[in-house]
């Protein structure tokens, strides 16, 4: 049996034998897979460890907030401020960012997480996890929150953990898409898949469809082609899959294909879209391109998008390349409103 290569190794590797990534990049992210990892236990012990239910409070985008949407921001930041590797961090469930304090050494990088993606699911046992993205921090003594202000494509990493019957973390540093699984008889990541791929073609769809009133017609033109199955112009019978946690649903597609929607819709007319660009859109979209896939916003590449709020919105449609071209040109054709 071929001896198994712990996440530390990995990065060892990618940064001394292929010289792909800095050490002080590859020390942030074992700060940030150690942290996934006190995470994970805590959403392992549900009720037993009372981090279930509502904490009574919202965050900056007027949601309320579960127990472990705040245990688990605090564990990101608790983990991260002191080692050195950081200068500040911004999470979706804080209303600016957070500067490392002055009693810590700062480092170059910039951290950007979504705690708990999918935490409507935690009551009912569903798969959660944390999504995270790493940028330089730009030349200058100052900081402030426009320094976040990146385009996803100058992220130098990207990920997240998906806590399921598997506690699963995805990677990219800009060389493709590994996975590694926690062995908790060991206490480390463990890499079990390199080189990820999506498929290009596919037959599932990911769509919440209780908003299909509210879509704009690209969208609904697509989601109808697919329902009509083999008897409509696509040819072929489509099945949906919806989880309401986009780190399980992504992981899905990056396992074996599929298209991801979550699109503008009539409710808010004024928001770009639901997901967060620099939290959820922009690690997941790096992540589905470097492994062969497509993301976009239904007009441009998620990627290329200039971010102007740190909280700012976007409409995304991610997977498999040749769905995702579909639905993008969908979009090209429409008749502007």
């Amino acid at each position: 049996m071929a001896k198994s290569i712990s996440l530390t190794r990995y990065l060892v590797e990618q940064q001394r034998v292929d010289g792909l990534i800095p050490s002080q990049l590859r020390l942030l992210l074992e700060v940030v897979a150690r942290a996934c990892k006190s995470i994970s236990h805590s959403v392992n012990k549900g009720a037993l460890g009372e981090v279930l239910g509502s904490a009574g409070s919202e965050n900056v985008q007027g949601e309320i907030q579960k127990k472990l949407d705040i245990i688990a921001n605090e564990v990101l930041i608790e983990a991260n401020e002191w080692g050195g590797h950081l200068a500040a961090m911004a999470s979706e469930e804080m209303d600016g960012i957070y500067q490392v304090p002055n009693r810590y050494p700062r480092g170059e990088y910039l951290l950007l997480f979504d705690p708990l993606d999918g935490s409507s699911n935690i009551d009912v046992n569903v798969s959660i996890g944390t999504i995270f993205s790493v940028l330089l921090k730009p030349e200058g003594p100052q900081l402030a929150e426009q320094d976040f202000l990146q385009a996803g494509s100058q992220q130098v990493a990207a990920g997240y953990c998906v806590y399921g019957p598997q506690t699963t973390l995805v990677l990219t540093v800009g060389h493709g898409v590994a996975m590694f699984t926690l062995d908790r008889e060991q206490g480390s990541f463990v890499l079990t898949q390199e080189d990820v791929r999506i498929p290009e073609d596919t037959q599932e769809f990911a769509i919440n469809m209780s908003n299909m009133r509210h879509w704009d017609a690209p969208t609904t033109r697509y989601i109808q082609e697919c329902l009509q199955g083999r008897d409509g112009p696509r040819g072929k019978d489509f099945n949906m899959r919806w989880i309401a946690s986009m780190v399980a649903d992504v992981h899905r597609i990056l396992t074996r294909g599929g298209v991801f929607l979550y699109p503008w819709d009539k409710r808010e007319p004024n928001q770009a879209g639901k997901l967060r660009l620099m939290y959820e859109a922009n690690p997941m979209a790096w992540l589905v391109e470097q492994a062969g896939g497509g993301a976009t916003n239904g007009h441009r590449r998620i990627l290329d998008i200039a971010p102007a709020q740190l909280h700012q919105r976007v409409s995304v449609v991610l997977g498999s390349k040749n769905e995702v071209e579909r639905v993008t040109q969908y979009y090209a054709q429409a008749t502007p409103a």
